[in-house]
Protein backbone atom coordinates (compact mmCIF):
# COMPACT_ATOMS: atom_id res chain seq x y z
CA UNK A 1 0.00 0.00 0.00
CA UNK A 2 1.16 3.31 -0.72
CA UNK A 3 1.36 5.58 2.13
CA UNK A 4 0.11 9.61 1.48
CA UNK A 5 2.39 11.76 0.63
CA UNK A 6 3.91 13.73 3.96
CA UNK A 7 4.06 17.60 3.43
CA UNK A 8 7.66 18.36 3.84
CA UNK A 9 6.39 21.70 5.60
CA UNK A 10 4.29 19.56 8.50
CA UNK A 11 6.89 20.45 11.57
CA UNK A 12 7.30 24.21 10.33
CA UNK A 13 3.49 24.08 10.48
CA UNK A 14 3.42 22.52 14.01
CA UNK A 15 6.15 24.63 15.43
CA UNK A 16 3.97 27.49 13.88
CA UNK A 17 1.22 26.66 16.02
CA UNK A 18 3.14 26.16 19.17
CA UNK A 19 4.16 29.51 18.45
CA UNK A 20 0.55 30.95 18.39
CA UNK A 21 -0.25 28.89 21.27
CA UNK A 22 2.59 30.73 23.32
CA UNK A 23 1.19 34.08 22.54
CA UNK A 24 -1.04 34.21 25.06
CA UNK A 25 -2.77 31.61 27.79
CA UNK A 26 -6.25 32.61 26.60
CA UNK A 27 -5.83 31.02 23.18
CA UNK A 28 -7.33 27.55 23.14
CA UNK A 29 -6.42 26.17 20.28
CA UNK A 30 -4.23 27.03 17.25
CA UNK A 31 -4.58 25.21 13.62
CA UNK A 32 -3.41 25.50 10.50
CA UNK A 33 -5.85 24.57 7.21
CA UNK A 34 -5.18 24.63 3.60
CA UNK A 35 -7.61 25.89 1.33
CA UNK A 36 -10.42 22.49 0.91
CA UNK A 37 -10.15 23.04 4.65
CA UNK A 38 -7.63 19.98 5.62
CA UNK A 39 -6.16 20.46 8.49
CA UNK A 40 -1.95 20.97 8.46
CA UNK A 41 -0.68 21.29 11.37
CA UNK A 42 -2.68 21.95 15.16
CA UNK A 43 -2.94 21.92 18.47
CA UNK A 44 -4.65 22.35 21.97
CA UNK A 45 -3.47 24.64 25.13
CA UNK A 46 -2.52 22.20 27.44
CA UNK A 47 -5.48 20.90 29.68
CA UNK A 48 -7.78 22.30 27.06
CA UNK A 49 -11.08 20.53 26.53
CA UNK A 50 -11.98 20.13 22.92
CA UNK A 51 -15.61 21.74 22.23
CA UNK A 52 -15.44 20.22 18.91
CA UNK A 53 -15.44 15.95 18.42
CA UNK A 54 -13.04 15.19 15.45
CA UNK A 55 -15.99 15.28 12.59
CA UNK A 56 -17.28 18.61 13.95
CA UNK A 57 -13.86 19.77 14.13
CA UNK A 58 -13.35 18.73 10.22
CA UNK A 59 -16.44 20.30 8.96
CA UNK A 60 -15.72 23.57 10.89
CA UNK A 61 -12.56 23.72 9.19
CA UNK A 62 -13.92 22.96 6.18
CA UNK A 63 -17.07 25.84 5.77
CA UNK A 64 -14.22 28.24 6.82
CA UNK A 65 -11.72 27.45 4.07
CA UNK A 66 -15.50 27.76 1.69
CA UNK A 67 -15.63 31.18 3.66
CA UNK A 68 -11.85 32.25 3.28
CA UNK A 69 -12.49 31.50 -0.30
CA UNK A 70 -15.47 33.08 -1.37
CA UNK A 71 -14.25 36.44 0.32
CA UNK A 72 -11.19 36.38 -1.61
CA UNK A 73 -13.90 37.16 -5.07
CA UNK A 74 -14.46 40.37 -3.54
CA UNK A 75 -10.33 41.63 -2.97
CA UNK A 76 -10.39 43.36 -5.67
CA UNK A 77 -13.19 45.45 -4.76
CA UNK A 78 -12.82 45.89 -0.99
CA UNK A 79 -9.24 44.79 -0.33
CA UNK A 80 -7.66 41.66 0.98
CA UNK A 81 -8.70 40.14 4.22
CA UNK A 82 -7.00 41.09 7.26
CA UNK A 83 -8.54 38.95 10.09
CA UNK A 84 -12.11 37.94 10.45
CA UNK A 85 -13.28 37.53 14.35
CA UNK A 86 -16.23 35.33 15.22
CA UNK A 87 -17.93 35.20 18.63
CA UNK A 88 -19.53 32.37 20.05
CA UNK A 89 -21.72 31.31 23.20
CA UNK A 90 -18.58 29.30 24.29
CA UNK A 91 -15.08 30.67 22.42
CA UNK A 92 -14.12 33.09 19.70
CA UNK A 93 -12.71 32.48 16.61
CA UNK A 94 -9.84 34.33 14.89
CA UNK A 95 -9.18 33.35 11.66
CA UNK A 96 -5.88 34.75 9.17
CA UNK A 97 -5.67 34.01 5.80
CA UNK A 98 -1.90 33.68 4.29
CA UNK A 99 -1.49 32.94 0.36
CA UNK A 100 -1.51 29.09 0.24
CA UNK A 101 -3.65 28.56 3.66
CA UNK A 102 -4.98 30.31 6.84
CA UNK A 103 -4.54 30.13 10.41
CA UNK A 104 -7.78 29.09 12.76
CA UNK A 105 -7.39 29.97 16.29
CA UNK A 106 -9.71 29.63 19.22
CA UNK A 107 -9.76 32.42 22.49
CA UNK A 108 -11.46 31.86 25.52
CA UNK A 109 -14.77 33.65 25.27
CA UNK A 110 -13.97 35.62 28.24
CA UNK A 111 -11.36 37.40 26.88
CA UNK A 112 -11.27 40.75 27.22
CA UNK A 113 -11.59 42.93 24.14
CA UNK A 114 -8.40 44.42 24.56
CA UNK A 115 -6.24 41.40 25.17
CA UNK A 116 -8.09 40.08 21.96
CA UNK A 117 -6.83 43.21 19.68
CA UNK A 118 -3.22 42.37 21.40
CA UNK A 119 -3.35 38.38 20.55
CA UNK A 120 -4.51 39.38 16.64
CA UNK A 121 -1.70 41.42 16.83
CA UNK A 122 0.89 39.41 18.26
CA UNK A 123 -0.37 36.54 15.97
CA UNK A 124 -0.40 38.22 12.64
CA UNK A 125 3.13 39.76 13.47
CA UNK A 126 4.21 35.97 13.86
CA UNK A 127 2.46 34.66 10.66
CA UNK A 128 2.90 37.77 8.12
CA UNK A 129 6.74 38.10 8.80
Amino acid sequence: MNRPQVDPDTPLYKQECRNILAVSPRIRYAGIINKFGRTLAGGLRKGVVPLLNPDEARNEHFIEATRNQLRKNFEKSIGREDYTLTENEKVKILTLSSQEHFYYVTMDKETPTNEVMKIIDDVKRLVRK
